[in-house]
């Protein structure tokens, strides 16, 4: 499967281009045995896949009753376009965050400031973890940057509720715990999925996103 440029989620409504899947930069075995290729078959290509159209319906619809002035449809789609919105958000910023050449530890400025924020890499994995595991039902686990305080931050959200749209963290590291993310390979042992996930973090990515979010 070819790299391909990951499309910016949530354009302007107004002269808007739909939303498309992004491919993934990677084939879906690449991250065995840490994740199988069914998993990530089904999550991209059926879950993703899912988020994607029913975002473009979702804001059809809200084009339209914003040209016809009907503020009551406005607001009932709000839920839609959260949860759908922030679906394929999440998921666009996943897929980077993964990659078959990832795992150890991140390099660098991201290295000195988890030291500085969580004390060690240790304790910064050890409560992403546990903030992951502790998600109830289905979510995320975060490593976000406070830009107003300078410093990274752990966070959870429920179901598929964008990070920075929700918390105004800027996302670095998102884990779904969703179980589709999981379930046909470690079942309802969540913990084993986050301990496996670590293996396929890419660093690079994530150092990346906190270079950007910086400037």
């Amino acid at each position: 499967r070819s790299s391909a440029k990951l499309v910016a989620p949530l354009g302007c409504l107004v002269s808007r281009q739909k939303h498309t899947l992004p491919d993934l930069p990677y084939d879906y075995a690449a991250l065995e045995p840490h994740i199988n290729a069914e998993i990530m078959q089904l999550h991209h290509s059926k879950h993703h896949a899912t988020y994607v159209n029913n975002l473009n319906v979702a804001e059809e619809k809200y084009k339209e009753a914003l040209a016809k002035g009907d503020v009551t449809t406005q607001v009932s789609l709000q839920p839609a376009l959260k949860f759908n919105g922030g679906g394929h958000i999440n998921h666009t910023i996943f897929w980077t965050n993964l990659s078959p050449n990832g795992g150890g530890e991140p390099k660098g400025e991201l290295m000195e400031a988890i030291k500085r924020d969580f004390g060690s890499f240790a304790n910064f994995k050890e409560k992403l973890t546990a903030v992951s595991v502790g998600v109830q039902g289905s979510g995320w686990g975060w490593l976000g940057y406070n830009k107003e305080q300078g410093r990274l931050q752990i966070a959870a959200c429920a179901n598929q509720d964008p990070l920075q749209g929700t918390t105004g963290l800027i996302p670095l590291l998102g884990i779904d715990v969703w179980e589709h993310a999981y379930y046909l390979q470690y079942k309802n042992v969540r913990p084993d999925y986050l301990k496996a996930i670590w293996n396929v973090i890419n660093w690079e990515n994530v150092s990346s996103r906190y270079a950007s979010c910086k400037k």
